[in-house]
């Protein structure tokens, strides 16, 4: 095997992976492309396979089966410092003894080039740190050594960024604060970042297209958007979100729509956003597209009426209130606080009503409640 470095850009590409330790399969006949230049996201539960995904991308595991190709290059079998990826780890990996401007420097030296004031000070500035570079690792706060370890991985060019949970670390203000700045910092530097996070806000938030594994496969791959508004699999809908299921039966269409009847009542769901091959059908509904009012107030679009208040949380920006149904399923439904209308009650008799384009349709033999009780970090 050569020691030579590889230039390779483009596409990564990873074509049927396999990683297998014994019996056990982390990651299963994976396959998906990332774009020159895009922000990617792999998000997932802990033991989905994301961060074996990674870790084959970075040359630290060996596929059991299956290729990762960079452009028109098989890297498959190439080393870790054969392949021009870099990774930024949740720890930063800073060297304590030496100096912000070594740091970030020490790539650089290690291939042998010598001038190296320039590129540094351009990444120390483009992470806003330029007035640090004198200083050691454990003068800075937790979110200025993150942007030192980005800066010091983005200083070597890679085609390829790899950040493994990098703002794990990072108290919930700052973690926000740090997604739109690593966002930022991507647009400029037009490389290729690959990020693997079980935080569905992190994912959403930074990534132009997240792909949601479970158990070493990938459930669906799309923008924030579509995923969110239009899942295909129960999993993906409780995952990444919240989400009201109810199992339902297509009984006919009006054009664009499928009727579905729930319990004795019916709604519309966009055939657009029905993923089901047979008449059984889990209807879909997030919490904060339903309008939530008293049993005897007028309503249209789709309508569930017979619900009794059974919970009431106040939590700033909204109210969420938990509504039992005639059937004995309980529903969320997350009411924004803007004072139009006033807090319903402890026993209050209501009906939901929503907008038929906000319903989504999934395959019914689904389990309803799969991703839902999923602890994201266990």
């Amino acid at each position: 095997m050569s020691n030579t470095s590889t230039t390779a850009k483009g596409d990564l590409k990873l074509s049927h992976l396999v990683k297998s330790y014994g019996d056990f399969t982390a990651v299963n006949d994976l396959s998906l492309t990332i774009p020159e230049g895009s922000f990617f996201a792999l998000l997932g539960p802990s033991g989905c396979g994301k961060t074996t995904t990674l870790r084959m991308i970075a040359g630290l595991e060996e596929p059991t089966n299956g290729t990762l190709h960079l452009g028109a290059q098989d890297i498959t079998d190439l080393r870790p410092y054969q392949r021009p990826i870099n990774t930024v780890f949740q720890n930063y990996a800073l060297f304590p003894h030496l100096s912000i401007f070594e740091n970030v420097a020490f790539g650089m030296r290690r291939r042998g080039i010598k001038d190296v004031q320039s590129e540094v000070e351009r990444v120390l500035k483009l992470v806003e740190l330029p007035h640090l570079a004198d200083r050691k690792p454990t003068s800075l706060s937790g979110g200025q050594q993150q942007r030192i370890a980005l800066a010091r991985a983005i200083v070597n060019k890679p085609a390829l960024l790899l950040l493994d949970e990098p703002l794990g670390a990072l108290d919930l203000k700052l973690r926000r604060q740090m997604q739109i700045e690593l966002k930022w910092i991507q647009t400029q530097v037009g490389l290729t970042f690959v990020h693997v996070t079980h935080d569905q806000e992190e994912a959403m938030t930074m990534a132009d297209t997240i792909a949601v594994m479970n158990e070493g496969r990938i459930e669906q791959m799309g923008t924030p958007e579509d995923l969110y508004e239009s899942p295909k699999t129960a999993f993906v809908a409780n995952f990444l979100g919240q989400s009201n299921l109810i199992r339902g039966q297509i009984v006919g269409n009006d054009g664009d729509n499928n009727i579905v009847e729930v319990h004795g009542q019916k709604v519309a769901v966009p055939k657009a956003r029905t993923f089901s091959n047979s008449n059984g059908v889990l209807i879909g509904i997030r919490p904060e597209k339903i309008d939530i009012d008293l049993e005897n107030e007028p309503a249209d679009g789709n309508v569930l009426r017979g619900g009794k208040v059974v919970d009431v949380s106040f939590v700033g920006v909204s109210t969420q209130y938990q509504v039992e149904m005639p059937w004995g399923q309980e529903l969320m439904v997350f009411e924004q606080n803007d004072g139009t209308t006033p807090m319903l009650e402890l026993g209050d008799q209501v009906r939901l009503q929503w907008m038929p384009k906000f319903t989504f349709g999934i395959d019914g033999a689904q389990d309803a409640d799969a991703g839902s009780e999923v602890n994201p970090e266990e």
